[in-house]
C-alpha cells in the first residue's frame, strides 16, 4: 500500500495538472499489440490518455486496438513522416508530458512508466526522458549486445556542458520508449518533418542547445530489439551516415561518434568470448566492417546516384 501511495504521489508530481498522454505510431503491429496495451493498462500509474497513429495496418490491428478502447487516428501510409506524424500526435494530446513507443517496446515490468516519468518531478530543466530496451525473447546474440551496449544498467543526466565527457553520447535517446516534456518540445517546435529519420537525436540536440536536458532512466525497462541481417544493418548504418551529413551543422559541437564505434566493436568481441561463441567472431568482424563501409557511403551520399542512394537505404520512399 505504502509503495502504491508512493508512486501516485510521484505520477502526480512528474505530471503536474496537464498528466501524461502516451502515443504509438503502428503500421501491421498485431504480433505485439495486445501485449503492450495489456501491460500499459496494468501500470502501477494509467496515463491520462493513449492515442494510436496508425498508417495502413492490414493484419488486424484496427480490431485489437478498438476492443482495448483506445483513442485511434487513421492516416495514409504515404502520409507517415517520422517527425510529422509525432508533432501531428502530440498536437492532438494534453498531457504536460508526453511519452512515446513503438509498437514492438513492451513494457518489461508494471512500474516501467512511473520509473520512466519519475524524474520529471525532481528536474525543472529535464526536458526528455528515455528508458532501458531489453533484448527481446528471441535477440540473437548481436541484438542481445547492441542493447547491453546502449543501455547499460546505470543512470545519466545529460546536459549541454557534459558534451565534452561524453560526446556524442550526449544526444542518445529512443523514441521507442521515451518522454518528453510538452513545453520543452514546443520551445523548439517539436519534431522536424521531412528527416530521413533520427527525429529524436535531433530535438534532443536541440533541446540541449535551450539549455534542457535528457535523463537515461535505466530502471524504466522494454524489451525490444532486432534481429537485423547483414544487409538490413547496411542500410541502417548507411541511413544513420547520411543523417549525420544532413544534419552536421547541429551534431558538430557534440564531435563525431568514431570513438564510440571502436568501443562497440571490442565489447561485441569480449562478449562473444564471454559467451564462448567464438566461430561468431569472423561474421562479428565481418559485420562492423560493412557497418563501417555503409556509415562512410552514408556520409557521403550526395556523390551517389538518387537511384542507389534509394536502394541502399531503410526508408526508400524518403530518397524520392
Amino acid at each position: 500500500m505504502a509503495e502504491s501511495l508512493k508512486q501516485e504521489e510521484t505520477m502526480a508530481g512528474a505530471q503536474g495538472r496537464g498528466g501524461v498522454s502516451i502515443i504509438i505510431p503502428t503500421l501491421n503491429a498485431a504480433p505485439w499489440l495486445e501485449r503492450l496495451l495489456a501491460m500499459l493498462e496494468n501500470q502501477t500509474v494509467r496515463a491520462d490518455e493513449i492515442l494510436i497513429v496508425d498508417s495502413g495496418s492490414t493484419d488486424g490491428s484496427l480490431e485489437i486496438i478498438r476492443a482495448h478502447g483506445v483513442r485511434l487516428i487513421e492516416i495514409p501510409k504515404e502520409q507517415f513522416d517520422h517527425g510529422g506524424t509525432r508533432a501531428m500526435a502530440i498536437g492532438k494530446t494534453s498531457g504536460d508530458l508526453v511519452v512515446f513507443l513503438t509498437q514492438d517496446a513492451i513494457p518489461a515490468s508494471r512500474e516501467a512508466l512511473a520509473r520512466l516519468i519519475a524524474p520529471f518531478a525532481d528536474t525543472p530543466q529535464l526536458a526528455a526522458a528515455y528508458g532501458r530496451q531489453l533484448p527481446s525473447e528471441d535477440a540473437n546474440l548481436f541484438s542481445a549486445h547492441l542493447r547491453l551496449f546502449n543501455y547499460p544498467p546505470r543512470d545519466s543526466l545529460r546536459c549541454w556542458q557534459d558534451r565534452e565527457r561524453y560526446g556524442f553520447k550526449t544526444i542518445f535517446i529512443s523514441n521507442s520508449f521515451a518522454a518528453y516534456r510538452r513545453r520543452a518540445l514546443e520551445e523548439v517546435g517539436l519534431f522536424p518533418e521531412k528527416l530521413l529519420f533520427g527525429e529524436d537525436t535531433v530535438t534532443v540536440a536541440r533541446l540541449l542547445e535551450q539549455g534542457w536536458c535528457v535523463h537515461y532512466v535505466s530502471g524504466a525497462c522494454v524489451h525490444h530489439s532486432h534481429n537485423y541481417s547483414l544487409w538490413q544493418d547496411f542500410k541502417r548504418y548507411f541511413d544513420i551516415g547520411a543523417l549525420h551529413a544532413l544534419e552536421w551543422r547541429l551534431f558538430a559541437p557534440y564531435g563525431a561518434p568514431t570513438g564510440a564505434g571502436k568501443r562497440f566493436v571490442r565489447s561485441e568481441i569480449a562478449f562473444l568470448l564471454a559467451q564462448k561463441r567464438y566461430m561468431l567472431i569472423p561474421q562479428s568482424l565481418v559485420r562492423n566492417g560493412l557497418k563501417l563501409a555503409a556509415y562512410a557511403l552514408g556520409r557521403r551520399h550526395g556523390r551517389l546516384p538518387r537511384s542507389l542512394a534509394r536502394a541502399l537505404s531503410m526508408h526508400p520512399r524518403w530518397w524520392q
